[in-house]
């Protein structure tokens, strides 16, 4: 997330970032303090390269971690994949020596569920399930009028 990046990467990831919004109505999000709009992170949810699914992520500057930002982010784009957008499964995926953002996921209600190694690293799942959500069909046009 916050590696220097050369203005055509950038472009090409603002790009695939809005493709996957409109395919599947989630995303990831920039998160900024309250008081003075200053961007400190970012959360929302994204589709695994591994195939496992879509999962949240956080990512924050390190001054601004320690504060409760990831947990009130992450559980907000948790609440809009499930409510709004009406994915029934999304995952959290971390380290398993990463105790910050494990107790992130579990305190936003996802559920350890298993483990693996990822580069010689102990890996573990966390879910969020929920039953009987929508299906977010996409963009409709022309808008319905109301």
């Amino acid at each position: 997330m916050f590696s220097v990046r050369r203005r055509e990467e950038t472009e090409a990831e603002l790009a695939a970032d809005i493709a996957f919004w409109g395919r599947r109505g989630v995303g990831m999000f920039s998160v900024r303090r309250r008081e003075d709009g200053r961007f400190v992170g970012i959360a929302g949810i994204m589709e695994r390269p591994d195939g496992r699914g879509l999962a949240v992520r956080f990512a924050f500057w390190p001054e601004a971690r320690g504060q409760g930002l990831a947990r009130e982010a992450a559980f907000a784009a948790l609440r809009f994949a499930h409510d709004e957008a009406g994915i029934a499964r999304i995952i959290g995926i971390a380290r398993a020596d990463n105790f910050a953002s494990r107790m992130v996921l579990g305190g936003i209600g996802m559920r350890e569920t298993e483990r693996f190694q990822r580069a010689g690293q102990e890996m573990v799942v966390y879910v969020s399930e929920r039953r009987g959500v929508f299906r977010w069909q996409g963009p409709v046009w022309p808008p319905e009028a109301g």
